[in-house]
């Protein structure tokens, strides 16, 4: 069976759920403690228990958080081997508009948009909103 068919899109991972990461944007990425963390301005709809009401200067409810990926092994280019050390890949990572995340079905997650496509081996997601 093709990768594509085993394929699994954010929209159905319990931790993205009432989130649309397409209308989301990544501001930076670190490494530290075997964990990738993506700092994003995300987007939530209204069913998202930490909605609030857009500000008269937006149009969604954007909301500074985290996504930290636990346990990663391995990140960058879909040519892993080749990838420089970790913080050093980290700091070559771009910001940007976020297109997809998917899990693929060799378990690595697919995160792609603006700033290119990152392929990442690691535990589940886990999305934590900034305080204020």
């Amino acid at each position: 069976m093709a990768d594509t068919e085993q394929t699994v899109d954010w929209r159905r991972l319990r931790e993205f759920a009432d989130v649309d990461l397409e209308q989301s944007f990544v501001l930076s990425w670190h490494v530290g403690a075997g964990t990738l963390c993506v700092e994003v301005d995300l987007c939530l709809m209204p069913s998202h228990p930490f909605y609030e009401r857009p500000r008269p200067n937006e149009k969604r409810c954007i909301r500074p958080a985290r996504i930290d990926f636990p346990d990663c092994s391995t990140f960058g280019g879909a040519d892993e081997a080749a990838a420089p050390a970790p913080a050093e890949r980290a700091a070559g990572l771009g910001r940007g508009a976020i297109d997809s995340l998917s899990v693929l079905g060799d378990g690595r997650y697919r995160f792609s948009g603006k700033f290119g496509e990152v392929y990442v081996r690691a535990g589940r997601p886990i999305l934590r909103f900034a305080t204020p």
